[in-house]
């Protein structure tokens, strides 16, 4: 910043260069993304230009309405209608266009209306290109990113707030904006909250407790009882390796750890471990072998009970209904009910990482991963931020970048910016033998931990959470678990999406879920025959649960025993080791 006096002097070239500047944050995201944008964008309409010859009609027709509604534009322009009588208008939730300047200002509007007319004309064109299934979805995944990306809000000189932000502070909001920018460049990611807010321990994760057990896949977390009696059977919560387990204990408001004990339930947790790359040999069997079955082994004997209850969440169900199948091969009873929380068994659909995930795009990243003998966390939170890119990337840099303001702190945010990386071993044979193969859906189609695994097999009572607008592990898909299992199942349908479907705190009494419907006939059928309840599903699960728990006993006062010694106070210090 040594020429910031110089910059001030020259309002304009510093909008330029600030215009500049922020172009380099779509180009410093795209580097940490499984895939190029603008190659994959540029290769797509490549594609679709050469298809379009066997079809040239489809490009007249949309470039005649394209030109024919910019010339109503015009019209409306030059007339003094383009306030009162808009020819586009943004999608109903699409809040970058909320400021008065945009419906207003002639100049704004236009501005707006033209862009959501050309972005129009683009995804239109690639709505019907007729590729291959795969090249197709492709083909509107980044034709979306690119007009998203090139949206008039995101520069400086064509952003109404941006300007008149600048001529409150008199210019500092740019300067800030500036300082912003390189503190994420060199970052290398974008800052989403304010990451000064938390302390974990101290205002996030900070439900009483201490680690009992650990190896090199993870710490055992025993949480303090908040009642004085407890269920006898305890329950062994098994987060995503994926995110940091502290999602399901961010603060005392919104913690489901906390929910779990205040109902008296005797409450376990893994932390897993944050790979570093000499853990790169590390293999979904450990995962299983030294992870999930130690874990169950180690509250067993803590509690000295025969039987203990589990939940899961995303991968972590997919690792337990991993265990839970070996578990049936050697005849071992020691998990009594199981809880999947927006879980893929079967790969079939995996929502809208579809479009990361093809052959071609596997074997460029697989390689890439065993050269670098892991997947950084970096990478994989830049991927699910694209599916997102206007709330997850552009907000942030308007806000960040052209406006100059820090964002406010957000307890969630601040868990999806701590990510994890995922051993070499692990990552490739999870991506290629589940999503590229579907093989945990078929009987004897892997063989984990030297055991034929096949889901049938499980027969245990099981509880199936999902979300209608879950875009990474879309509900039909989850709902497949149910189909794949044997024993009595549950399955509730959570408003929201993959985060906020699960963390809905009952004490909100937010949002809604279905129950009850009709198991057996498809997932649509399920839903035609559910019932509609307000509120959270945390107490719907709670009762599903309590008569699976035993008998209320003394709530114990120390943690572990004699050969599971407390080692540290919760949330322990694998959860703390962060990428950056």
């Amino acid at each position: 910043m040594e020429n910031n006096s110089n910059i001030l002097s020259n309002p304009q070239e510093f909008i330029n260069y600030l215009n500049k500047e922020s172009k380099k944050v779509l180009e410093m995201y795209s580097q940490n993304c499984n895939d190029d944008l603008f190659q994959k964008f540029t290769q797509s309409w490549t594609d679709l230009a050469a298809r379009s010859f066997e079809d040239p009609s489809v490009w007249v027709r949309a470039i005649s309405d394209y030109q024919q509604a910019q010339v109503n534009l015009w019209h409306n322009i030059l007339t003094g209608k383009a306030v009162e009588k808009p020819i586009a208008e943004p999608m109903k939730g699409d809040r970058r266009f909320a400021a008065d300047e945009w419906s207003e200002n002639p100049v704004f509007s236009y501005i707006k209306q033209s862009y959501l007319l050309t972005s129009d004309l683009l995804n239109q064109m690639a709505s019907k290109a007729n590729l291959s299934e795969n090249e197709q979805r492709k083909l509107e995944f980044y034709t979306q990113q690119y007009t998203d990306a090139m949206s008039p809000t995101n520069f400086a000189l064509t952003n109404p707030e941006v300007l008149q932000q600048a001529l409150e502070t008199k210019g500092q909001s740019l300067i800030d904006g500036l300082q912003n920018l390189l503190g994420d460049v060199e970052k290398g990611r974008i800052t989403m909250t304010d990451e000064s807010a938390f302390s974990l321990g101290e205002n996030i994760a900070t439900s009483e407790g201490s680690v009992v057990f650990e190896n090199e896949m993870l710490q055992l977390i025993q949480y303090k009882p908040a009642t004085e009696q407890v269920y006898s059977r305890p329950i062994l919560i098994i987060p995503p390796c994926i995110n940091k387990f502290y999602i399901l204990d961010l603060q005392a408001h919104n913690s489901y750890v906390k929910y779990c004990v205040e109902q008296g339930l005797n409450v376990f947790l893994i932390s897993w471990v944050n790979p570093t790359i000499e853990q790169r040999g590390l293999a979904w069997d450990d995962y299983v072998e030294n992870g999930t079955l130690q874990a169950i082994n180690a509250v067993k004997e803590i509690t000295e009970q025969e039987k203990i209850n589990c939940v899961s969440w995303c991968i972590g169900g997919t690792i337990l209904a991993t265990t839970l199948a070996i578990m049936a091969k050697r005849k071992d009873e020691s998990v009594a009910s199981a809880t999947f929380l927006t879980t893929l068994t079967d790969f079939t659909d995996p929502g809208d990482l579809k479009v990361f995930i093809d052959e071609q795009q596997v074997k460029q990243l697989t390689e890439k991963v065993d050269e670098e003998g892991l997947l950084n966390g970096r990478d994989l939170a830049a991927s699910f931020n694209m599916l997102r890119s206007n709330d997850l990337i552009w907000s942030y840099v308007v806000n960040n970048y052209l406006k100059g303001k820090n964002p406010a702190p957000f307890d969630i945010l601040y868990w999806n910016s701590d990510s994890t990386n995922l051993p070499a071993n692990m990552y490739n044979f999870y991506i290629n033998e589940m999503y590229i193969n579907n093989k945990l859906a078929q009987p004897g189609g892997l063989t984990i931990c030297g055991e034929s695994i096949d889901l049938s097999e499980i027969k245990i009572p099981t509880y199936f959470l999902s979300a209608i607008d879950d875009h990474i592990a879309p509900w039909k898909g989850t709902f497949k678990g149910t189909e794949l299992m044997q024993g009595k199942r549950e399955f509730v349908l959570g408003a929201s999406g993959h985060v906020a479907g699960v963390v809905n705190p009952a004490s909100k009494n937010r949002r809604n879920f279905w129950s009850n419907g009709e198991l057996g006939q498809g997932a649509d059928h399920w839903l035609e025959t559910a019932e509609r309840h307000e509120g959270s599903w945390w107490p719907h699960w709670a009762k599903w649960l309590k008569p699976k728990s035993g008998k209320k006993v003394d709530a114990p006062q120390t943690y572990g025993n004699k050969e599971f010694k407390a080692i540290e106070a919760a949330p322990g210090r694998y959860v703390t080791s962060r990428i950056d």
